[in-house]
């Protein structure tokens, strides 16, 4: 009898301890998945990887910002509010009130340049172009820049392209141009430029967004 119940001990202590050691492998275990959970802190939604966001953002199509640009060609410059409409490949664009320009809007599409100028004159195709230059000192890459304002490269050339931790350019060369961002914010579970500078040689193009839509 005396060894029986000495059996029946030495069981149920080898029990509390198998007991024991599976409570402590399940809170290591819940420890483990909880720190998985927090150790990724990005909006939901927005990609993890680069080459993901950037197929997302190369992929908006639809967008309107306000904001102001400011433009200077190493001897003259000029700043304007900035109101862009993006509708799939057709842009619209009007530059309020620029220092020593006048207020002008621009259409532009694929293979389609227009400018209307303060005094009202359309120009179409070479004279929108050189409308652009004469008034502006340069002519801005708008066809990229459609990208470049969206944090993304322009996917018609090849670029190079320096991200932060977050997975966001902070810097970007491509077509003879060079794109730093400085600020970005959060809309709509994506990651927008909300400051960048575009430059080449003396050209600078410098864009504060105001304020972002998406449309679906």
């Amino acid at each position: 009898m005396a060894i029986g119940g000495h059996g029946s001990g030495v069981v149920r202590a080898q029990r509390a301890g198998g007991a024991q050691a599976a409570l402590r492998l399940l809170g290591l275990a819940l420890g483990l998945e909880l720190a998985a959970c927090v150790s990724v802190p990005r909006p939901a939604g927005v990609p993890a990887s680069w080459p993901q966001r950037l197929s997302a953002l190369q992929a908006l199509n639809r967008f309107e910002l306000q904001g102001r640009l400011a433009a200077s060609n190493g001897a003259d410059g000029f700043s304007a509010g900035l109101h862009w409409r993006q509708q799939g490949n057709e842009a619209s664009i009007d530059l309020s009130a620029p220092m020593g320009f006048g207020a002008a809007h621009i259409e532009l599409g694929q293979d389609r340049l227009q400018v209307t100028t303060s005094k009202g004159v359309t120009l179409d195709a070479a004279a929108a172009r050189d409308e652009l230059r004469t008034s502006l000192g340069f002519e801005p890459p708008l066809d990229s820049l459609r990208y470049w304002l969206l944090g993304a490269s322009d996917p018609s050339s090849a670029a190079q392209e320096s991200l932060d931790a977050q997975q966001r350019l902070i810097h970007l060369e491509q077509a003879g141009w060079q794109v730093d961002y400085t600020e970005y914010s959060l809309v709509q579970q994506q990651w927008l430029p909300r400051r960048l500078t575009v430059t080449r040689q003396s050209l600078r193009l410098r864009v504060v967004v105001n304020a972002w839509r998406l449309n679906s």
